[in-house]
């Protein structure tokens, strides 16, 4: 099935599938790290609507993981501000590479535009990914959803330039 992955720049089309997997990375996939009154005040904090996730396509320069023509992955990038604002995956194809492969695609993008240092705020179910892949921990913070406050980490990664190997 990871055969038939392919990776692009997000189409308004993806907009409703984003919108799902979300949803279902939140309430599935971290069911492990945080509560379900947490995930259920982070779920809450976007809506499922494919209008909201259009709109935040606008916002942010989105690349996902599409498998039979649907999105089952993505990252948003923050390329003014450094940050990868966003990474998500369909639960069921968590721990597959998906994330691993549009991390690489998201460095390519940015290293492209110039960024030097890329910065995150992680959930505890990504963050020890992030780390054995070079992310550096910065400290953590709490944000609140809903009156719900949900630990975050937060990790940096130099970008080497085009051609150079990051250690």
């Amino acid at each position: 099935m990871l055969e038939r992955v392919r990776y692009r720049v997000a189409l308004p089309d993806d907009a409703a599938d984003q919108g799902e997997v979300f949803h279902h990375a939140v309430m599935q996939g971290a069911a492990g790290y945080y509560s379900l009154a947490q995930r259920d005040a982070w779920a809450s904090a976007l809506p499922r609507e494919a209008a909201a996730w259009a709109a935040r396509q606008a916002l942010f320069t989105t690349l996902v993981a599409t498998c039979d023509g649907r999105c089952v992955g993505f990252v948003e990038l923050d390329i003014g501000g450094g940050r990868i604002e966003t990474l998500y995956v369909w639960p069921a194809l968590a721990r597959h590479g998906i994330g691993g492969r549009l991390l690489d695609y998201a460095e390519d993008q940015m290293r492209a535009q110039g960024v030097e240092r890329l910065r995150i705020e992680a959930s505890l179910l990504l963050a020890p990914g992030l780390e054995r892949r070079g992310w550096v921990r910065r400290g953590e913070e709490w944000v609140e959803r809903r009156g719900e406050r949900l630990n975050r980490i937060v990790l940096e990664k130099p970008l080497a330039p085009s051609g150079e190997i990051s250690v």
